[in-house]
């Protein structure tokens, strides 16, 4: 589970600088300024959840396996996926219904961080 979450991290991290590049250089000239913002909200909430799957990779080593670490690390991915991935998609179609994904994305995010937390919290050492 280390590893794992560790290098969904990592790599979850240079796919947002990645992302945020071809934001940067290609999409800058075509989309609108509000879409751009949109677009690098998503950006930096990709790469801060990213950070967090390497945090818990480093818990998940220090604590050994624990469930909460588990689901903390999944839901943290599937928030990137559905907050940031809705965001990208959005600003690039400019598809509104998409809007309503986000907050679901946002959801997932703040679990995943409460998962942690109880974990360390419920820790006896």
């Amino acid at each position: 589970m280390q590893r794992r979450f560790m290098a969904w991290g990592a790599l979850l991290a240079m796919l947002s600088v990645g992302i945020g590049a071809f934001g940067a250089h290609l999409l800058k000239p075509v989309i609108s300024e509000d879409y751009l913002k949109v677009y690098e909200t998503g950006v930096h909430y990709h790469m801060i959840h990213a950070l967090g799957l390497i945090l818990i990779g480093l818990a998940a080593g220090q604590w050994g396996e624990r469930s909460r670490l588990r689901w903390a690390g999944r839901l943290l991915i599937l928030g990137i996926v559905l907050f940031s991935g809705s965001l990208y998609v959005l600003s690039i179609t400019g598809i509104k219904g998409l809007g309503a994904i986000t907050p679901l994305g946002g959801v997932c995010f703040l679990a995943g961080w409460l998962c942690l937390a109880w974990e360390a919290l419920s820790r006896k050492n």
